[in-house]
């Protein structure tokens, strides 16, 4: 898979650089705010309920929290499982949605080299 391409701008002289349209699309979708938190707290934690993913991810609203499964599970990276004996629900990772975890692995250990907090972060 060809991650990057670039062709000459003749107008301009320069270089126009074309990422690759699957590559583009899954940072937009991890990008995409509360995703990637939400997929590592499935990492981290195995299954999850609504109430405890929301406890979990504070500052994303309960409307925001549906919203986001929803479309996690919409493109395969989560399943949302009932249990007919009672009205639980959990929320857990397919096997596309386990293939992130070296992914966040390697953004941990980026950020964990890399990142310095300023005082808005703490806000």
């Amino acid at each position: 898979m060809q991650m990057m391409s670039s062709q000459t701008k003749p107008e301009e002289g320069g270089v126009d650089f074309a990422l690759c349209p699957r590559f583009e699309q899954t940072f937009s979708f991890l990008g995409k705010k509360w995703n990637g938190l939400i997929i590592d707290v499935l990492l981290q934690e195995g299954p999850q309920r609504f109430k405890d993913l929301a406890h979990k991810i504070p500052r994303c609203s309960d409307r925001v929290l549906v919203e986001r499964l929803k479309e996690l599970e919409y493109n395969g990276v989560i399943v949302r499982r009932t249990f007919p004996d009672n009205s639980l629900i959990e929320y857990e990772l397919t096997q596309k949605g386990e293939e992130f975890k070296d992914i966040m692995a390697a953004v941990h250990a980026w950020s964990d080299k890399w990142y310095c907090p300023t005082e808005a972060d703490q806000k």
